[in-house]
């Protein structure tokens, strides 16, 4: 399973500097963990950090201009951190699975003279295959369009790794230096026509770049979560779908496409939804042959009608929702969620803490890293100290962020049998 050790966001809003979990200038820090659940008051950053993923993955869906404006951001100076000047700059430190190298990524987003959103850098670095120690080559640089990229699977090219920014001309002219380039590396250069593109999506759609093409697979296949249940409340046309979409009006779709399958699957799934939805018995789809549209059938226990989906409660079709999406035959590698607890029953929030945890650690290959921003304490009830990030807001107006791990004193605690969520409610976790 692909998975994030560590994510560092600069000058994105109330984000000026924060990062969580380890980078490959930070080896000493400890990884993020399959599950990550970002706690906070309300005001904090949590929405932003968020959507800082979300932007990640809009840039690489719609150029990085777009994705500005995209989702009522408001374009690029309303995402630049107040009273900053320069680049917005993300920097993601993964591993394709538990025995591969770790690659970083690097992405740097600014505006041009002429005040357009341009791609101001990107880069990838990953350590050679018989490297065990120092540095990751870099195997993609780019600077506003302009670069090389390496061929193959083994990165070959060393430059001035503080450097933040390098002239293209001055790349390609240390190529050619002893001891700079791999002997036989393989490396082409690169001229993008758009800088507002992300090379990854150009050059990772090529087949001699796999890396490149794993890392943008990656990322296209995050899942951020804007569920609403108005929306999953619509009359969708019948027609099976094999994924719930991002705001979840798909709903009675998926069902029908599970419903299609001969293995069983929807009945082992709609067994385990309906044991954690309390009251709900059988669940099934329904089509009307007038108008073709698709409705989800819900019998409760005691009682032969059923009722639709349209009639069933903000917080009963929101768990069945994420239960849904974590039963995927063919999960996201990355799955992110923003306060998941809105409208539910405080008694369901460990059941689903417990059920974000079981999906990002125990699926047997078929899981996904899970993350999660909320500000219930019943859900953080249910999870341990490294799992848990307290972002705060300083004076300043800026975020900081840190793990609960780190408290030795929340760690005694825990290990008392004193709940994380009870600390947090009782200010233990954020006294200020």
């Amino acid at each position: 399973m692909a998975i994030i050790e560590g994510f560092r966001v600069r000058n994105f809003r109330s984000l000026r500097d924060v990062t969580l979990g380890k980078l490959w200038q930070l080896q000493g820090a400890a990884p993020l963990t399959p599950l990550t659940v970002v706690i906070g008051k309300n005001g904090v950053g949590k929405s932003t950090l968020f959507d800082a993923f979300g932007f990640i993955a809009d840039c690489l869906r719609l150029g990085v201009e777009d994705a500005c404006f995209s989702r009522e951001r408001g374009g690029f100076d309303k995402l630049l951190s107040q009273e900053q000047n320069g680049s917005i700059e993300f920097e993601i430190y993964f591993r394709e699975d538990a025995k591969s190298r770790p690659i970083t990524y690097e992405l740097a987003i600014r505006k041009d003279a002429g005040g357009k959103v341009i791609v101001e850098r990107e880069r990838l670095r990953q350590r050679r295959s018989s490297q065990t120690r120092g540095r990751p080559y870099s195997f993609l640089i780019l600077n506003e369009g302009k670069g090389v990229a390496w061929k193959g699977n083994d990165p070959g090219l060393v430059i001035d790794e503080d450097a933040k920014f390098v002239r293209v001309e001055d790349l390609f002219s240390r190529l050619g230096k002893q001891g700079e380039v791999t002997e036989g590396a393989d490396y082409e250069e690169v001229e993008l026509d758009d800088k507002s593109r992300l090379g990854i999506v150009t050059i990772g759609s090529l087949k001699q770049h796999p890396r490149i093409s794993a890392f943008r697979r990656f990322i296209e296949g995050w899942y951020l979560s804007y569920f609403s249940p108005n929306a999953a409340r619509e009359l969708p046309k019948a027609g099976p779908q094999k994924h719930l979409n991002v705001v979840g009006d798909n709903l009675a779709n998926v069902v029908q496409y599970l419903e299609g399958r001969s293995d069983g699957t929807l009945n082992e799934i709609l067994r385990r939804v309906a044991e954690k939805i309390p009251g709900i018995g059988q669940i099934k789809t329904h089509k009307d042959e007038y108008s073709n549209n698709l409705y989800l059938l819900f019998t409760e226990k005691g009682f032969s009608v059923p009722f639709t989906h349209m009639q069933m409660s903000d917080g009963t079709l929101k768990v069945f929702a994420y239960l849904l999406m974590l039963e995927d035959p063919d999960p996201p590698p990355f799955l992110c969620i923003e306060e998941p607890e809105n409208g539910l029953y405080h008694k369901l929030l460990e059941t689903l803490a417990l059920e974000f945890r079981s999906h990002a650690v125990e699926k047997k290959g078929r899981r996904s890293q899970v993350f999660v921003t909320t500000h219930q304490p019943y859900f953080v009830d249910a999870l341990e100290p490294e799992e848990v990030w307290i972002l705060e807001k300083e004076r300043d107006g800026f975020s900081t962020v840190r793990r609960a791990s780190d408290d030795a004193i929340v760690r005694s605690m825990v290990d008392e049998g004193q709940p994380l969520g009870s600390l947090w409610y009782s200010d233990y976790l954020d006294p200020r």
